[in-house]
């Protein structure tokens, strides 16, 4: 069975509480690091795993809060006394090959790969098959780049995870019956910022979606002097999970 680790369940904000996006998923042949942002591989230690274990990088977008690590990742994986030897594929959405590129410029032969294969990949609407999963990815509101993600599972369990969005309809069809939805719910209902769910849109798109089960995350430290849980239970009546770092969810 499959697992879910929550990294961070915060944002760019600092915040003793949250720390930034990352999320690891756990099956029996994978591990999948789904965004990176400041502070991720040392959250990863914590839960003990470390930039050796990962087989998957998923990127949702390019905002700093969700991909900061991904050069410190690259660049403790040239580590002389303990290098990484897997190879790695790193997946994006439109435009991240020309994100990594301009990263490269910076960093140079810092970040390269001596014993590994590093391999960039952008999705597209046709599924990727990877190890013991089946990868499909849409279009999210938020910038031109994002995209949210759904990943199958071997025994037929689903997630879907939506990074940063607005509500949209190809979220709802991402999560479609999913056993896990992951959302964002970065500010309460009064304070709704464009780009981001609230949590009656969070519980909207889990109506509709008709899932399982839902998990939110990427909460604004404004969220925490609200009721989010009644504000998403106003809309969805189903199961629902405040993150927390570190947090392990079944899925």
């Amino acid at each position: 069975m499959a697992e879910l680790i929550l990294l961070g369940s915060g944002t760019g904000v600092p915040s003793l509480k949250r720390g930034s996006p990352g999320l690891v998923v756990v099956t029996e042949r994978s591990r999948i690091l789904i965004d990176s942002g400041p502070g991720t591989l040392r959250r990863m230690l914590e839960v003990g795993l470390t930039y050796h274990d990962m087989d998957l990088l998923l990127y949702t977008h390019i905002h700093p809060d969700h991909v900061s690590d991904l050069v410190p990742f690259l660049f403790a994986s040239k580590y002389s006394d303990l290098p990484r030897k897997r190879d790695l594929l790193c997946v994006g959405g439109p435009g991240f090959r020309r994100y990594f590129n301009k990263i490269k410029k910076v960093y140079g032969s810092w970040i390269d790969s001596e014993f590994y294969q590093f391999t960039i990949k952008e999705i597209s609407r046709r599924p990727l098959v990877f190890q013991d999963l089946k990868l499909s990815a849409k279009p999210m509101a938020h910038l031109p780049e994002s995209v949210g993600y759904r990943i199958e599972f071997k025994d037929g369990r689903t997630l879907a995870i939506s990074g940063d969005t607005d509500y949209c309809r190809n979220l709802v069809e991402l999560a479609s019956e999913v056993d896990l939805l992951v959302l964002e719910c970065s500010f309460p209902n009064d304070k709704k910022v464009e780009g981001h769910l609230t949590p009656s849109l969070a519980g909207r798109i889990a109506l509709e979606s008709r899932c399982k089960k839902l998990l939110l995350v990427h909460f604004y430290p404004v969220c925490d002097q609200t009721d989010i849980l009644k504000e998403c239970r106003d809309v969805y009546s189903g199961e629902i999970i405040l993150g927390e770092d570190l947090m392990r969810v079944r899925i």
